[in-house]
């Protein structure tokens, strides 16, 4: 194999590189000889351009179609399900922790959280779940990094915030938790928790050094996810959540449609072979549809 050196693109923020280390880390354990550069994409959603389709992973695959970089690594949940012409995913890691954390004020818990108590989260996803368990708090935007999240508690801007456990780990900022919402109450966004790994369709050198980066289960996981995500025509910013995990050679998927308010919820599971993922994820989305999942997507708008 070549020993010309592996250009990784990543975001520039500390979670996105934390994310490119640990692919890094592998690629280097795997192939020692092999010299390997970080490069730094500027996205949209890192100049603050969020509601652009795609906003953290737009720039890093034109970087990669123009081949001034071999890979992309991305947080999986922002990676819309649509394909690239050109671009294939090549490698989901191993998942980290894919639960939400909340992260409170003065000892609270979720609970204990007074009634009218701030509480900041970015996604309408996890807003609609949270309102739906506890509709006497008050949900307010959140947006920046976890650090400037994690700031905005510290100035007294919230009495707590809620973030994805993942980061906080990778970041080494877990001691921060309050506590960990169990998947029957907050389910994540599809994805929640991977990090993937993009190459460029034609490319057979990346292509060999990304396929062992893979993790089976969760690579089936993840594409069960999607594939219900794809079907009912979502993207990360509207209210769809799903989780799957791999047991033996069965997988499990559950999936919710919830209105922004939370008064309305559509939730419902499948079990199957796991290399049949992309068609339990279409098959549970058809069945949420039939419950009428695109009634509560378009009153969400």
């Amino acid at each position: 194999m070549s020993d010309r050196p592996l250009r990784v693109g990543t975001r520039g923020s500390a979670l996105a590189r934390a994310q490119t280390e640990q692919v890094i880390r592998r690629l280097r354990a795997m192939h020692p000889e092999i010299p390997v550069e970080t490069v730094i994409v500027h996205t949209s959603g890192d100049r603050g351009q969020r509601e652009v389709r795609g906003a953290f992973v737009k720039e890093l695959q034109h970087t990669l179609l123009e081949g001034r970089i071999d890979l992309a690594v991305h947080s999986l949940k922002d990676l819309p399900t649509d394909p690239v012409p050109g671009l294939r995913l090549a490698a989901v890691l191993e998942r980290e922790d894919p639960r939400e954390a909340l992260i409170a004020c003065n000892g609270w818990t979720w609970t204990t959280l007074p009634a009218g108590a701030r509480v900041g989260t970015g996604s309408p996803r996890r807003t609609a779940q949270l309102r739906a368990l506890r509709p006497d708090l008050a949900y307010l935007p959140l947006i920046g990094n976890v650090d400037t999240r994690l700031r905005r508690l510290e100035e007294g801007r919230y009495e707590a915030i809620v973030l994805a456990v993942a980061g906080l780990i990778r970041l080494g900022r877990s001691e921060a938790i309050t506590e960990i919402f169990p998947l029957d109450q907050v389910l994540p966004a599809p994805g929640q928790g991977a990090i993937a790994v993009e190459i460029r369709a034609d490319d057979a050198r990346a292509q060999a050094l990304a396929e062992r980066l893979n993790h089976p289960p969760t690579w089936w996981a993840v594409t069960a996810e999607r594939a219900f995500l794809r079907a009912l025509g979502g993207g990360c910013r509207v209210p769809i959540a799903a989780y799957g995990e791999v047991r033996g050679d069965r997988l499990w998927l559950d999936g919710l449609v919830i209105s922004p308010d939370g008064r309305q919820a559509i939730r419902d599971q499948i079990e199957g072979p796991a290399e049949a993922a992309e068609e339990l994820g279409r098959a549970l989305a058809e069945r949420l549809r039939s419950q009428g999942a695109i009634r509560i997507l378009e009153e969400a708008g």
